[in-house]
């Protein structure tokens, strides 16, 4: 009962958790001397470049708001089985706030993340973490778990997680264990791309934690994914039309070489806080093709959204050299 009473406590605080809304054939010419010295040269074949073929993905990231029904943002027990159906016509989908429900947690507490799983048809699915109920000994505060689950059509190695090293108390943040996820898929032979899920730090105030985030977050790009290309997509909690926000976005991008698709490609939402990032590496070039904001899918038959975030997909475009 007593860990029923905290999580319920720390879903209650961390309904705050966002505050958004080629190869070349070498020449092969020889020569042929004849007993009169006559030098013929053989036929040359032209040289010839072999391109992989691109593979097209279709990349969905979007924050469920899967805290219980009455604590969330939206409304998640009506809504969660209308998401779920709506996953599968995505090659691969990241999605923030999405818990199982813990043991011991009565009907009316739980979280919703099986019913994401009951219904996307994706054959790779990520394994939950499961929640600490306060159980955790370098964050006992934290009753809730990172939130970070994936769905693919392509198969990936296991989920690497890591919690961000601090946390926001005035946001809540420190009730869970956010942070990022990270996992290589491979999308075809010799296309392999290290995946990043992530939510940052909430707190609107919280400018400090949010850089410390983003540099743990580009330390561990630096040094476990060197050279390799790289997807990042989530909840960044990163708003460009202020600062520091805009210089913390900007300093991500520089010291990890990445880029945003919705700049990249000039989208018309450049303000959003959920987004996707890339860089090309390790013999494997991607380049965007395509933002939207499927928010018009993910609605309601009554015009309601079905979270308090908007969906961002993108399709992207995958070569080995």
């Amino acid at each position: 009962m007593r860990r029923l009473a905290l999580f319920c406590a720390a879903v209650l605080i961390a309904a705050s958790c966002s505050d958004d809304g080629g190869t070349t054939a070498s020449d092969n010419a020889t020569t042929t001397t004849t007993t009169t010295t006559t030098t013929t040269a053989a036929p040359t074949t032209a040289p010839t470049t072999t391109v992989a073929p691109a593979i097209e993905v279709e990349l969905l990231t979007y924050n469920v708001a899967g805290l219980p029904d009455a604590l969330s943002g939206s409304e998640p027990l009506t809504n969660t089985p209308l998401i779920g159906p709506l996953l599968n016509a995505y090659d691969v989908v990241l999605v923030q706030e999405s818990w199982l429900t813990p043991d011991g947690v009565d009907e009316g507490s739980q979280t919703y993340h099986q019913i994401l799983l009951d219904l996307a048809s994706h054959q790779y699915e990520s394994e939950s973490l499961a929640a600490p109920l306060g159980s955790d000994p370098d964050r006992p505060s934290a009753l809730l778990s990172d939130g970070l689950n994936r769905f693919s059509d392509y198969p990936f190695t296991s989920v690497e997680r890591q919690r961000w090293l601090t946390c926001g108390i005035a946001s809540a943040d420190c009730l869970s264990l956010k942070g990022f996820s990270m996992a290589t898929t491979t999308f075809a032979e010799g296309i392999e791309v290290d995946v990043y899920n992530l939510h940052l730090d909430a707190g609107r105030e919280d400018f400090g934690i949010r850089a410390e985030n983003v540099a743990e977050l580009t330390a561990h790009i630096l040094e476990n994914s060197a050279g390799r290309a790289v997807i990042v997509g989530g909840d960044f909690n990163l708003h460009l039309d202020r600062d520091p926000d805009a210089d913390q976005f900007a300093s991500l991008l520089a010291d990890a070489g990445l880029t945003d698709v919705c700049t990249e490609l000039g989208c018309d939402q450049p303000n959003r806080i959920d987004k996707v990032l890339y860089r090309s590496g390790d013999g494997v070039t991607i380049s965007a093709l395509e933002w939207r904001n499927d928010s018009a899918i993910f609605t309601r038959d009554d015009g309601e959204p079905l979270s308090d975030h908007d969906p961002v997909a993108v399709q992207l475009s995958l070569t080995a050299s």
